[in-house]
């Protein structure tokens, strides 16, 4: 058997291990809830996440492994897709197994690969369309604009940063004289007709709910009202800890060679590849100026900004960078299962997101059973969700916010009596459920370090007066 496809599956049931060891991070628990009420659209993003979940559980069950199955698989295709891709598009020098190479040795897409967010199937499936574009250059075979649409509309159903997968294939068309002839076919406009019906429900669903989701997104795009470079700066770092030093320095340099070669020869196949970086890498950049760019959102422009370093850069530091990056990831994956080094919250993230949540949910439910509560809630969203998922599926979960609106999910009967959880990181405000008395506290944390810590109030399901919802239980 060929060693690279070995290699990529032995990587492939490492990350399987680790998607069963790990625990279940806030937002994956918040995703496994659309998982188990499957909707056209959510207040945060596209559905395609919890359609995920949803078949990961209904194979495995309500698991961490259940939740993640397709983040390992999805991963290992699309690192085929861009092996494929490479290929496509340097024919001579065929760098698309290096380039896999480099994408699977960064510490972004490793998580990516492990934990399921919606940037998971996006990543997958805009690798896949990355495949199919290159295929369509390298062949010129219309009926690839077809797939093209059909894994960009997947994308879209996964996130809407995937519309910058339609910007950087519109700058190759008007930019690339090699790709201009594509105007005057109609297989370019059927692929673009498979993306939008793909597309349509999400948009359907936000009709019927006021714009709900176009309008928290869109709200977040832009660079602000102050011109400044300190976010550029954040962006930048956290690039460089996230893809890891060399590899995201061999990316920029393949990126900036790339483009001088295409100045120079106008190689169709270098215009692809920057046409699918180019507005994607200007709109973060544009966006740092004023305001923060999340780290995980440029995960994008990795895929094929491996292939630009797989081409362009010297072999001797793609591999050094392969070495560090996949050091720097296995070290963050045996700190984040095993913690051998009882590092603070401030300086371990892992921490922060992954530790104690079966712990404190024990200690919760011992809580409430003292007190002869009914049920347990929450108001944050991805605490409500971890106690969904962990503490014993007799005892109801109430979440308390207004996006639970958006969910077909039964209401709270009124007149029980609860316990509310709250974080002391929101404050000393009071909570939104009217009438809560402090009564406790508790602790979230990992071998004697602590991650969070919880009050607890004594709550009262009021009639109509707060956006609240049962969530689902394991089955």
């Amino acid at each position: 058997m060929n060693p690279w496809l070995i290699g990529l599956l032995a990587l492939t049931a490492l990350r399987l291990a680790a998607a069963a060891l790990l625990p279940v991070a806030p937002d994956e628990a918040y995703y496994w809830i659309w998982g188990r009420n499957l909707q056209p659209g959510y207040l945060d993003h596209p559905p395609m996440v919890g359609l995920w979940i949803a078949a990961g559980t209904g194979l495995l069950g309500d698991n961490p492994l259940g939740i993640r199955l397709l983040g390992p698989l999805g991963l290992a295709l699309a690192s085929v897709a861009v092996a494929r891709a490479g290929d496509a598009l340097f024919p001579q020098s065929r760098p698309g197994k290096s380039a896999a190479l480099l994408l699977n040795a960064m510490p972004l897409t490793n998580a990516g690969a492990v934990l399921m967010t919606p940037d998971t199937p996006l990543v997958v499936f805009w690798c896949l369309a990355l495949w199919a574009a290159a295929r369509l250059h390298a062949t010129g075979d219309g009926r690839y604009w077809l797939a093209v649409g059909g894994f960009a509309g997947c994308a879209l159903l996964s996130k809407y940063t995937a519309a910058l997968f339609g910007a950087g294939l519109l700058l190759w068309l008007v930019a690339d004289p090699s790709a201009r002839r594509w105007w005057r076919g109609a297989w370019l406009y059927l692929g673009g007709v498979a993306a939008v019906l793909l597309f349509l429900p999400v948009v359907a669903w936000n009709a019927s709910h006021g714009w709900a989701s176009f309008a928290k997104q869109g709200g977040r795009a832009g660079a602000g009202t102050e011109f400044g470079l300190r976010y550029v700066w954040e962006l930048l770092g956290g690039q460089l800890a996230l893809a890891s030093p060399v590899l995201f320095v061999i990316c920029a340099l393949g990126i900036g060679v790339g483009v001088a070669d295409w100045a120079r020869r106008r190689s169709g196949g270098v215009g692809l590849l920057l046409g699918l970086m180019l507005p994607a890498a200007l709109v973060f950049l544009w966006q740092a100026t004023g305001s923060r760019v999340q780290g995980n959102w440029p995960a994008v422009l990795y895929p094929a900004a491996c292939i630009a370093a797989a081409a362009f850069a010297a072999p001797r530091w793609q591999r050094i960078g392969a070495w560090i990056g996949g050091g720097m990831t296995l070290a963050i994956l045996l700190q984040a299962a095993f913690s051998p080094i009882p590092l603070p919250r401030s300086a371990d993230p892992t921490l922060a997101r992954l530790a104690g949540w079966p712990e404190l949910a024990r200690e919760v439910e011992a809580a409430r059973a003292a007190a002869g509560a009914d049920f347990v809630a929450a108001e944050e969203y991805g605490l409500a969700a971890e106690l969904a998922l962990h503490l014993p599926r007799e005892v109801p979960v109430v979440a308390i916010s207004d996006r639970w609106d958006l969910f077909t999910l039964p209401e709270p009967p009124p007149g029980r009596t609860g316990l509310m959880l709250r974080s002391l990181r929101r404050g000393e405000g009071a909570p939104l459920w009217p009438g809560a008395v402090r009564v406790g506290e508790v602790l979230r944390g990992r071998d004697g370090v602590e991650a969070e810590r919880y009050r607890l109030f004594q709550v009262e399901t009021p009639p109509g007066r707060e956006p609240s919802a049962l969530l689902p239980r394991p089955r």
